[in-house]
């Protein structure tokens, strides 16, 4: 890749906030705490959950990187820079999450490979870029295309990065081609986040942006994007009687949309403090678009349930699947309720399809620990009582 410079070591590994909580140094993975996302409904670069697969790529010379466009088409392209800005920019408020969120609960079951998140590889950006719709358009693609004359029927987009666990080959991830063809999916090759250029950690100069769908499909520091027959099997879900004895990797479709998700953020796991009033609050998000249609809030582990407040701008009431609401982004969430005695308070969320969290993590254990969207549960300690 013309333009750039393979870091050796990780002393090159660009500045961070002291407020992440680094879950692995090397390869370099951290999340906010979860009082930090409600913060803010866009999230600040610096709290935004930083995954990465192997050393921070470098490149040092913009004008001459690009991007080359081949596979199983016609005329294959390569794209620099000014060519991407050429096309019409878009705006895509947009929530990413990682498909490992919330991992650490589920290890707590029965141990799971990955790495160990708590509640905070998720966050929510304004992404600027091309969509990749115009882009494929360039190479002869049209729109709402599913399969192209030479049978590509995925897009493969892969990384500069070199990654152990794919052997010290660069990191990729596939989509749909119809997906990648539709304009109103909004999947975007984006070089800006939050008004300013993509910082390193975040995939400068040039990344996937895919609504909707978990992380690991938006790829950072773009190298290539390849037209391919067949899907990458990498995220996938497998049944809680599967075990890396038993395994059969094929048996299974590699992960998309990620399911309905909410998190306190207001609460820690274990809390102490005075009976009387407190505000519960935190996030809610689903994938493929779907609005958050209500948040429960249960003070009595799930026996009885209020309804929580949601919005996305503060004043602004959040109306699901409105011209008003961010479709790709999460809802916040907040109440106010009575805690007289210890207990725990447990939230659920449901989207706009009625899909609802499952409300135990036993029942969707997975030996890779993904998609843990169970009902949320803090522990409420009051006064000097015992639980």
């Amino acid at each position: 890749m013309p333009g750039l410079t393979a870091p050796s070591s990780y002393s090159q590994e660009p500045p961070r906030h002291p407020i992440l909580q680094i879950n692995s140094k090397e390869p370099f993975n951290a999340e906010p705490p979860r009082s930090a996302l409600i913060s803010s409904y866009v999230t600040p670069v610096d709290f935004f959950y930083k995954r990465n697969h192997g050393p921070i790529p470098i490149v040092d010379d913009i004008e001459s990187y690009y991007v080359s466009i081949c596979g199983l088409i016609e005329n294959s392209k390569d794209l620099f820079m000014r060519d991407i800005r050429m096309l019409r920019k878009y705006n895509i408020t947009a929530t990413l999450q990682c498909a490992g969120n919330r991992r650490t609960a589920m290890s707590n079951v029965r141990t799971v490979k990955g790495v160990g998140w708590d509640v905070s590889a998720i966050g929510n950006a304004v992404w600027s870029g091309a969509k990749l719709a115009d882009v494929l358009e360039l190479v002869g693609i049209p729109n709402l295309t599913s399969v192209t004359r030479s049978g590509g029927k995925h897009v493969e987009f892969v990384s500069i990065d070199k990654c152990k666990e794919e052997n010290g080959g660069p990191y990729k991830a596939s989509i749909p081609l119809s997906q990648a063809t539709n304009p109103e999916a909004d999947v975007l090759l984006a070089y800006e986040m939050n008004g300013e250029p993509l910082n390193r950690d975040h995939g400068y100069p040039l990344r996937v942006v895919v609504p909707g769908v978990i992380g690991a499909r938006s790829v950072k520091w773009l190298d290539t994007i390849n037209i391919l027959a067949e899907e990458c099997q990498d995220y996938k879900m497998f049944p809680p009687s599967v075990n890396w004895d038993n395994i059969n990797w094929k048996s299974r479709r590699p992960l998309m949309d990620f399911p309905v998700q909410c998190v306190i953020c207001s609460l820690e796991d274990v809390n102490v403090m005075k009976p009387g009033k407190a505000k519960v609050s935190g996030y809610a998000v689903s994938g493929g678009g779907r609005g958050i249609e209500r948040v429960d809030i249960s003070v009595d582990g799930g026996k009885n349930w209020v309804e929580a407040s949601r919005y996305q701008k503060t004043g602004i009431p959040y109306i699901a699947d409105h011209m008003s609401s961010d479709k790709w982004a999460w809802v916040f969430f907040e109440v106010i309720i009575d805690i007289p005695h210890s207990t725990q308070i447990v939230a659920k969320a449901v989207d706009t399809a009625a899909n609802v969290q499952p409300e135990s993590v036993e029942t969707i254990w997975n030996l890779r620990g993904v998609l843990n969207t169970s009902w949320h549960r803090v522990q409420v300690r009051v006064g000097h009582s015992n639980m």
